[in-house]
């Protein structure tokens, strides 16, 4: 299997400039199948998050298994109306942010099922706004149940001071009224039991606001299709809790739809010599890689090991001019030389929906590999990305 995958990868680079992202249709209808096992068995409703992973031309497939999209603002909104629902007519559409200009309020509306609020006052800005101009809109606000054990701070959206939904001191009773759900969000790629820790506060300090309510948004962060994620459990978390408060329960994953999904492929350009072999790649850390710096995590390389761990070891940096802009160190069985492959393993989620144009360098294409193996290059990008961008 390892082989023909190796071989795979030297054919395609014969007619696929790197660098380049490839998703992996197989592996990703895998994942959309977990989650649809997870929402039939639990009566959960399972929506996309976009911030995680957008890439829309494999709405057709995921939408035949996932109930929607949730989006950050008017830009995904529009995403998800636009391409997931033309698949999927009852594909509902949640919008959420942390302030809504008032400029956009009146396009989301339009076409939001959910609008999420951050805040009571944005809440009662905008209730009769978007409730004049799409009557069916159901309303959330979005509360902080201030617990969490994200793994980073940058990442956790119930640290101290954080600006992401309202604490139970802020809450405003009248506001509570007007809504038909409550969305938390405080997890990051954990495993159910973060959750459970989550809820045991929730109930603690919120569950007297639950009644009459429809629906609780339990978030994303939820890494249900990681190797080792207790599904079972989180089936019967949340049975228990629509049982108990008779409410419906949203899920909203990013990562854990695009999680191990695909790679970012690259090519060595030059090595170099600095009390160390340093490979440069024609890609970048920080543009085409971001969170393996804001995590910060370590990216596997296919075929790579630990530094020192195999015979020959490298230090892999981006082609850019930032210092910082490095992969890691990773060690090989071979020497590596230039013109040689290095694929980055897992890198289809939280990619190129932040990457950028930083130094000019070229953005990487889209690939996807469809399930009878054969490959196709949905988007390529040019100049004309970086130069439209600019002014």
């Amino acid at each position: 299997m390892a082989d023909r995958r190796v071989r795979s990868l030297v054919a395609m680079h014969k007619h696929v400039q790197t660098p380049y992202y490839l998703c992996e249709e197989r592996l990703l209808e895998k994942n959309l199948k977990i989650l649809d096992d997870v929402q039939s068995r639990s009566g959960a409703k399972i929506i996309l998050a976009l911030k995680g992973f957008a890439m829309w031309s494999t709405f057709e497939l995921v939408a035949k298994y996932l109930k929607g999209c949730t989006a950050s603002g008017l830009y995904e909104a529009r995403l998800a109306r636009e391409e997931f629902c033309k698949f999927n007519p009852d594909a509902e559409v949640h919008t959420y942010s942390p302030a809504f200009k008032e400029s956009d309020i009146v396009q989301i509306a339009k076409i939001s099922d959910h609008i999420v609020f951050n805040s009571p006052n944005q809440l009662k800005r905008f209730l009769w706004k978007v409730k004049e101009i799409n009557p069916k809109i159901q309303i959330s606000l979005r509360i902080n149940p201030e617990v969490s054990s994200s793994p980073k701070d940058i990442y956790n959206p119930c640290g101290l001071y954080s600006r992401l939904g309202t604490t139970l001191a802020n809450l405003d009773e009248e506001a509570l009224k007007k809504v038909d759900g409550l969305n938390f969000h405080a997890l990051c790629e954990q495993n159910v039991d973060a959750l459970e820790a989550v809820l045991k506060v929730l109930e603690k300090n919120f569950s007297k606001y639950f009644e009459n309510l429809k629906f609780l948004n339990f978030g994303g962060g939820h890494h249900i299709t990681k190797k080792g994620y207790d599904i079972e459990r989180l089936i019967w978390i949340i049975k228990e809790f629509r049982e108990k408060y008779d409410v419906e329960v949203y899920l909203e994953p990013g990562e854990a739809v695009g999680w191990q999904t695909g790679y970012l492929a690259t090519t060595v350009l030059d090595i170099v010599e600095n009390d160390m072999p340093i490979a440069i790649l024609d890609s970048s850390a920080e543009a085409h890689m971001p969170d393996t710096l804001a995590m910060p995590y370590r990216a596997e390389v296919r075929g790579a090991g630990k530094p020192n761990e195999k015979k020959y070891t490298y230090r892999l940096g981006g082609n850019t001019c930032l210092a910082g802009d490095i992969m890691g160190d990773y060690s090989f069985d071979a020497p590596l030389k230039v013109g040689d492959s290095i694929i980055f393993e897992d890198q289809i989620h939280y990619t190129f929906v932040k990457n950028t144009t930083f130094n000019g360098i070229k953005l990487p294409s889209l690939v996807l590999q469809k399930e009878d193996g054969r490959v196709e290059v949905v988007k390529e990008f040019g100049y004309e990305a970086y130069r439209d961008r600019l002014s």
